[in-house]
């Protein structure tokens, strides 16, 4: 979410000093030129005053005041133009020249700048604003032109040409100013964009983590207090409140599933007995007395079942770092005189691999998975259990050669009490896969179930390899693991 806020704000702050920037940049290339252009309207009405009193042409028969002024004026404009290197000319109205610096410099002939600035003049009119010079235009100049007045009428005109590159290098160097101003006001907008995106998502990130541990099972995770705006600190305390309900409400639902299966046993247990003495009176091999035991030890299974599925998901798991492989071989050793009383083949493969895992809930999980399949497995065929390590989980595969789940099937398969159509007949409750899925989810590990080429079910159980957080101390599994149990399960 940031990468996408940041940009967004830093593209928005980009903006408005680029529309700040760029008028500013213009007001200050207008105003250099504007100061240019009014030194020169007033360099072009100190010479018409000189050029005022200058009424003759320059030639041979000359009066000597009159040649006095037009040298005069001769010499300020040769200063000018030697101190500022501006052209600079006083012409009649038929473009001869009164006085002119430098001595080779006159109007043109054709159109341009000079001749435009020249007509308009003649008609009484000083020079407005010549058209923007920019930095980058290296030939660019400013003529000004302003009329020589006497007695009403137009009699010369004053015309300077001007060069504009000391006036683009102070525009250019404005420039810089403001590029310098606008690039460190951009590194304090980013670093303040930076500053209210982590101000703002810092909260957001402290939920989506937490969401994320009550997702994965640990319903105890909540919203610390991270700052931010109202809103997000209203929200965090609404979720930590909706997440002590929803605890509260699966805590006593545990607990009813627990208590019901409790309490359940004891009249199930009498009922068993009294069932036991009724059969004493009935003739031996009754079937209604032998349907009526079977469906009583069926349910006493379901209760105990569920007791060990409560007690399952709400015992905390206790991760040591353990011998997988050695554990698993166990495992398989304690299953395989049942499995060749049932003339199934009980392979294993177990090298040494370590994982972080509860002990005995990982070998009730075994149990489980094993158990069911030997159930599905038919007499010749084989259960092969294999152990391998991979980057970050420890991975234990179970593979039987029953009759597998078709693909719907394969999605339920772990649900409480559900159980394959097919399978209707074969003991069992439908908690057992559960009970093993609850046991490793509270250690972080997992179970997959898929198909098994060319027939039977692929289970596959996950156990982490590091350590998880808040494990605590490093605990290494002694030489032999603590076992889970005899066979059942179910």
């Amino acid at each position: 979410m940031r990468a996408r806020l940041l940009p967004l704000l830093i593209v928005l702050m980009a903006g408005v000093l680029l529309a700040l920037g760029f008028p500013l940049a213009v007001s200050v290339a207008s105003a250099q030129q504007q100061k240019v252009v009014v030194d020169r309207i007033d360099d072009t009405a100190r010479f018409a005053a000189l050029a005022q009193f200058v009424t003759q042409r320059p030639s041979g028969s000359r009066v000597r005041d009159k040649d006095e002024r037009r040298e005069t004026l001769q010499k300020e404009l040769d200063y000018y133009h030697e101190v500022y290197g501006i052209k600079a000319g006083v012409f009649f109205r038929d473009r001869f020249p009164m006085a002119h610096a430098p001595g080779d410099w006159y109007l043109p002939t054709g159109g341009g700048d000079v001749s435009d600035a020249f007509e308009e003049a003649l008609r009484s009119r000083g020079s407005h604003n010549p058209p923007q010079v920019w930095p980058w235009n290296e030939g660019g100049r400013i003529v000004v032109a302003s009329p020589v007045i006497r007695d009403g009428d137009v009699v010369a005109v004053v015309v300077t040409d001007s060069p504009t590159g000391r006036m683009r290098a102070k525009t250019l160097h404005g420039w810089l100013l403001i590029g310098a101003g606008e690039s460190a006001a951009m590194l304090l907008a980013v670093g303040a964009a930076l500053r209210l995106t982590g101000w703002v998502l810092r909260p957001v990130r402290v939920l989506d983590a937490t969401t994320h541990d009550i997702a994965t099972g640990r319903l105890a995770s909540r919203v610390a207090a991270a700052g931010g705006p109202p809103e997000l600190r209203r929200l965090a305390r609404s979720f930590n409140e909706m997440a002590d309900n929803v605890e509260d409400v699966l805590e006593q639902q545990r607990a009813f599933v627990a208590d019901a299966s409790h309490q359940l046993r004891n009249p199930l247990s009498a009922l068993l007995l009294r069932i036991e003495l009724l059969a004493l009176e009935l003739p031996e091999g009754n079937e209604e007395i032998a349907s009526v035991r079977t469906e009583g030890k069926r349910l006493a299974q379901v209760l105990d079942d569920l007791l060990d599925l409560a007690l399952a998901e709400h015992a905390a798991a206790d991760l040591q770092l353990t011998d997988i492989g050695e554990l698993a071989a166990e495992r398989v050793a304690a299953w395989r005189p049942l499995a060749e009383e049932r003339g199934v083949r009980l392979a294993g493969e177990c090298p040494a691999t370590t994982g972080w895992a509860d002990p005995i809930a990982l070998s009730s999980a075994l149990d489980a998975v094993i158990d069911n399949a030997l159930k599905f497995t038919p007499e010749g065929a084989e259960v092969r259990v294999r152990v391998a390590a991979a980057d970050s989980r420890t991975t234990i595969v179970v593979t039987d050669g029953g009759p597998g789940l078709a693909d719907d099937e394969l999605s339920r398969i772990g649900d409480r009490f559900w159980r394959s159509n097919r399978h209707q007949n074969v003991k069992g409750s439908g908690l057992g896969l559960s009970i093993s899925r609850a046991l490793l989810a509270a250690g972080g590990g997992t179970m997959a179930y898929e198909r098994h080429e060319p027939r039977g079910l692929k289970v596959t159980v996950g156990i982490p390899r590091q350590a998880p957080e808040g494990a605590g101390a490093v605990r290494k599994q002694g030489l032999g693991a603590e076992p889970g149990g005899g066979p059942g399960g179910g």
